[in-house]
């Protein structure tokens, strides 16, 4: 599957999430489960898409997959934690408080600070198992890229949630 292929399914993924996020109430009792459906088709469209442009050797793709599939599980519990800071802005938009506001930022931060600790480790796991700096060079060039296709839809969608004058911030803790 091409990149070109691959993208309305990154599109579709952080569409759902954009959707999540976009209301102003508590999100509809199945948001959840469509955004787990979405998130596993996505997945999956991911495993694909590495399959093919990373081209492993056998004995590559003997040391890799195992452990992508351990990388993949930890990144689901950080990426939880993004989709939860969306709703729960969604949540509270015009209404937000200082504290909450203060709050997200740094859950904000926090979020990508797992998420690069993530690489990090797996990085290394990667390279003790075997694979060559080359190669695990490559899969961490491919994840940067479709974790900035991810990062560039949920930016081209969320503007008119987030640029978008809110009400004042209110000054009580």
């Amino acid at each position: 599957m091409k990149l070109k292929a691959f993208l309305p399914y990154v599109l579709l993924s952080v569409l759902a999430l954009v959707i999540a996020g976009s209301a102003q109430n508590a999100p509809p009792p199945n948001t959840d489960s469509i955004i787990e459906t979405i998130r596993a088709d996505f997945r999956a469209d991911k495993v694909a898409l590495i399959t093919q442009t990373m081209n492993f050797s056998d004995q590559e793709s003997k040391i890799f997959w195992p452990i992508y599939r351990k990388y993949e599980s930890e990144l689901a519990g950080v990426d939880d934690q993004r989709v939860a800071l969306i709703k729960s802005y969604a949540e509270k938009f015009g209404t937000i408080k200082e504290a909450d506001a203060k709050a997200m930022i740094n859950q904000a931060l926090d979020f990508e600070a797992k998420r690069t600790q993530l690489k990090k480790k797996y990085a290394t796991e990667f390279q003790k198992a075997g694979l060559s700096a080359m190669t695990t060079a490559k899969f961490l060039q491919l994840e940067h890229r479709l974790d900035l296709l991810v990062d560039l839809k949920l930016a081209s969608e969320l503007p008119a949630l987030l640029v978008q004058a809110p009400a004042p911030v209110a000054t009580t803790k």
